[in-house]
């Protein structure tokens, strides 16, 4: 079962082709990082996964390519410049360093005529590009400027699976992916319909923000045209919320890998968290990188699960698929569609929500009441 899950990875969402490259990559913990002890197996079993990835795709393409580096520590953070060097290839890595834009881009500093200088000189590269990434690293690189010029400018299709699991490759993996492709998009066909939304759990989180001019788009798993990106395992309708528009009260039970030991509360008016409450250790986490940088405090997504196979709500990569679920993160959406760019990225999972769409009309329309379409 694991080995043909790991092959469909190759064969039926990315659809390799035996002419093409593609790159494996995982992070290792960084010296001094403080890992409970729950979550250890979990990183090991991980660079596991991605090694026998590695070997599977031999047999799909023309070109594996492997790197293992330590972790940068934060979701959303980007890579190291090995990585960038392997993906983009040596001459628009060297170009990028000899015209100082590499730096910029990797502490997400670049503005305006760096950033297109930089597209023009990866556009130029771009045959040298891998074809496709299969990112098992534990911190997620979905919403970086890296993987955002290989899918924009390159069209490298982009498999991103932060924190995996092995028994996601038995249970949410383990989906019918056309079915959940068609599921998926019709949702999100629903959800463009809106120019608001609401929100409300019985855990008592209530919050509504605007969607006008921001597309919702389908997390379906299949990633077979150039630039395609998702997760794997994917199901999910994502979008950015326009920023300033969010209000109201989020409740957190559950950390990214773990249940919290008892509820935190966020606070967020005009679009950012104002104040993070609660007796949980995770405050201090929350409230520290929200002090690091203010677009931190960003409410930068919201999502809707609509996989029937997933399950385990301890980790975010699995629990924001879960169907009938919604996640709120925190943080970086500059890579779908929004203008906050930040070395952080941070999703929250949500329990029997009831969301409400209203269109431009004022007319509301409710999609999910307690979890049931």
């Amino acid at each position: 079962m694991i080995t043909k899950i790991i092959r469909n990875i190759f064969r039926v969402n990315l659809n390799i082709k035996k002419s093409e490259s593609v790159l494996v990559f995982t992070d290792r913990p960084f010296e001094g990082e403080i890992i409970e002890d729950r979550d250890k197996c979990r990183r090991e079993r991980l660079r596991d996964i991605a090694v026998l990835t590695a070997e599977t795709g031999k047999s799909f393409c023309k070109k594996i390519l492997y790197l293992e580096y330590p972790a940068t520590g934060s979701h959303g953070a980007e890579p190291p410049q090995e990585l960038w060097a392997i993906a983009f290839g040596e001459k628009a890595f060297r170009k990028l360093k000899a015209q100082n834009l590499l730096l910029p881009l990797i502490n997400k500093k670049a503005k305006g005529d760096e950033i297109k200088e930089a597209e023009e000189i990866i556009s130029g590269n771009r045959r040298a590009a891998v074809n496709a990434v299969v990112a098992l690293s534990n911190y997620s690189t979905s919403h970086t400027r890296f993987r955002d010029l290989l899918t924009r400018m390159c069209g490298t299709r982009y498999a991103s699976m932060p924190l995996f699991d092995a028994p996601m490759l038995e249970g949410a993996m383990n989906v019918d992916w056309k079915a959940l492709a068609k599921k998926t998009r019709d949702i999100a066909r629903i959800v463009n319909k809106a120019e608001q939304i609401e929100i409300k759990t019985p855990n008592g989180t209530h919050i509504s923000f605007s969607k006008r001019s921001r597309k919702a788009e389908a997390d379906t798993g299949i990633l077979t045209r150039p630039g395609s990106f998702g997760n794997l395992p994917a199901g999910e309708v994502y979008l950015a919320p326009m920023e300033g528009t969010a209000n109201g009260k989020l409740v957190l039970e559950w950390a990214p890998t773990r249940p919290m030991s008892s509820p935190v509360t966020l606070t967020i008016k005009g679009g950012m968290v104002e104040e993070v409450s609660g007796d949980e250790g995770y405050v201090h986490y929350l409230r520290e990188k929200i002090s690091e940088r203010r677009e931190n405090a960003n409410i930068a997504e919201l999502g809707i699960g609509t996989n029937n196979m997933a399950r385990k709500p301890d980790n975010i990569l699995e629990s924001e698929k879960i169907l009938g679920t919604i996640h709120i993160a925190l943080g970086d959406n500059s890579s779908f569609g929004g203008n906050v760019s930040t070395p952080f990225h941070q999703d929250f999972v949500f329990f029997k929500p009831t969301v409400t769409l209203i269109d431009k009309d004022g007319n509301r329309k409710i999609l999910m009441k307690d979890g049931k379409f």
